[in-house]
């Protein structure tokens, strides 16, 4: 990805829903203005969802998700069903394609129930408006019967490309956010800050490039007016020595901490790329909550350790080798170490002691919440990896200083 690029965990994701041969691959495609779904007439042609990073205006930076038929048949339907449901959980705004020559059926009116039930701001597009006249087109902007499924929506046709625009509209008002609430750091520093970002170019390092959470922390830093200065681990102590003035914050990748808390002195606020992206995603003060858990692992329990990317594994990676074996150190205990990555995160998480979760950067908010959701509702404790590393090197109440919120939170444990 290039720097200039927005990641795809920062684009408004808008998913499009609705049965078979309802047109949703047509109205996507109408909708981005190029080919992105195969479309036929023969029922079920979408098999699994179908995903595009795009700039769509009014909005900007969006992700559009294409997903099967809701009313799918047999044991594949099911599977593709089931696939629908999870983009519902990275879903920010949610269209419902119905067919506007027919009513509303049973799988339109639990998709609309899911959308509810899941807080996702959504509208209804009626498809094939271009075979009605004008009275059944007014018949469409109603409400159920019962006022229970509010119907109400916006005619289009995606044959006859009428009501796109508004269509469009409609999506960036549900889907517009104050894009200057949120931050990274920049919220934390001053114009003119210096800021040392200490990255460890190891074999694990991806060749060339700056993975992820650390290109977003260096441009949150010149959005807030400070100056970004990147350090080796080896090299850390050098350039504090070479600083006149002693910098406003220093941020480590988690896997150094020990080693960076040690040459950083105690003034200076010190954390980790992995807890501010919790704290950007919304999992932060959670985080800290269930981190205390893993002095609570007994022999025997199954911890799951989740990544929200599907990278190639190193030899030495953080989640399947490093993060298992300072567990295994830290608690002398005997642990069954599982892992999931990508989206592949299980919602039953009956079988696990507790969720160790990466920092979550290719990941949206949406999703980030969702997986912590699970964990609280199925009364399991989760954190992420920052915060996890931070408490076993007994240096979480110094990387979390700067953080009001999480100082609360540790005054009471």
């Amino acid at each position: 990805m290039g720097m200039n690029e927005t990641p795809s965990a920062d684009r408004v994701h808008i998913g499009f829903f609705g049965r078979r041969n309802a047109g949703k691959s047509s109205l996507v495609n109408a909708v981005t203005g190029q080919d992105l779904a195969v479309v036929s007439d023969v029922r079920g042609t979408t098999t699994d969802p179908v995903t595009k990073a795009m700039e769509l205006l009014p909005m900007g930076p969006v992700v559009i998700i294409d997903t099967p038929g809701f009313d799918d048949e047999g044991s594949l339907g099911e599977l593709r069903i089931r696939k629908t449901r999870q983009v519902l959980n990275r879903t920010d705004v949610a269209v419902l394609v119905a067919d506007s020559t027919e009513e509303l059926k049973p799988c339109d009116k639990e998709l609309l129930e899911l959308f509810r039930k899941k807080e996702i701001p959504y509208l209804i597009a009626w498809n094939k408006c271009d075979l009605l006249d004008e009275n059944a087109e007014k018949k469409l902007l109603r409400t159920d019967s019962d006022g229970s499924i509010p119907t109400a929506g916006i005619c289009v046709s995606a044959l006859q490309k009428t009501g796109i625009q508004e269509l469009k509209e409609c999506i960036a008002y549900l889907g517009q956010e104050d894009s200057g609430k949120k931050a990274l750091v920049r919220d934390l520093i001053r114009p003119l800050d210096r800021i040392i970002l200490v990255i460890p170019i190891d074999k694990a390092a991806p060749k060339g490039r700056l993975i992820l959470p650390q290109q977003q922390v260096i441009r949150d830093i010149l959005d807030g007016g400070g100056a970004a200065v990147c350090v080796r681990d080896h090299e850390l102590a050098q350039t504090l020595q070479a600083f006149q003035e002693p910098p406003a914050m220093v941020i480590t990748d988690s896997q150094v901490f020990a080693q960076v808390s040690e040459v950083v002195p105690e003034e200076i606020p010190l954390t980790s790329f992995s807890i501010l992206m919790a704290r950007y995603k919304g999992l932060l003060e959670e985080a800290v909550q269930g981190v205390t858990a893993i002095d609570q692992l007994k022999d025997g329990d199954t911890v799951l350790i989740s990544e929200g990317c599907t990278h190639h594994r190193q030899c030495d990676d953080i989640g399947t080798v490093k993060l298992p074996r300072l567990l295994r150190s830290y608690t002398g205990k005997e642990l069954n170490i599982e892992t999931s990555s990508g989206m592949g995160f299980p919602e039953d998480l009956s079988p696990y002691a507790m969720v160790i979760h990466c920092g979550g950067c290719m990941l949206n908010e949406r999703e980030v919440r969702f997986r912590m959701k699970c964990a609280q509702d199925q009364g399991v404790p989760i954190t992420n990896y920052g915060i996890a590393i931070a408490h076993m090197r007994g240096i979480l109440k110094r990387s979390t200083q700067m953080l009001p919120q999480v100082r609360k939170i540790l005054e009471k444990q």
